[in-house]
């Protein structure tokens, strides 16, 4: 198994991964923004759109630079152990991708959310409303 074939197996596998997870994070973070941007499908596409690119640049940056491998294979057994490795460090990368996209919709959310102001004794204090 030549080093072109792992090379194409590898970018194959890890852009079909990123533009599925890519997906799947842009629809289900459109419906989650509509509710944060109270229906302004203006801001709720440009916010999607810029998280999703955002998400595109990193994991495939992430791919073209560990592309490249100094192992010698000896047979295909070794091959494929290298490209699952490889396939293996994309994933945790989209996952960490994943939950960090989460958590900016999520700071978000909490920006959106009213809060009132309680004179309390000793100082003022926000508090969060709950509905």
């Amino acid at each position: 198994m030549g080093i072109a074939v792992i090379y194409a197996a590898y970018l194959a596998v890890s852009i079909g991964l990123t533009v599925v997870v890519a997906s799947a994070l842009s629809r289900s973070g459109r419906v989650f923004l509509v509710q944060v941007f109270g229906g302004d499908e203006g801001m709720v596409g440009a916010v999607n759109r810029m998280l999703v690119v955002g998400f595109y640049l990193l994991s495939l940056g992430y791919v073209a630079l560990t592309v490249r491998t100094s192992v010698r294979f000896h047979g295909p057994g070794q091959a494929i152990g290298v490209l699952s490795v490889k396939v293996g460090e994309e994933l945790l990368v989209l996952g960490a991708l994943y939950l960090l996209n989460i958590a900016m919709y999520a700071r978000f959310r909490r920006r959106q959310r009213p809060s009132e102001t309680v004179a309390e004794p000793g100082g003022t204090v926000t508090r969060e409303v709950i509905h």
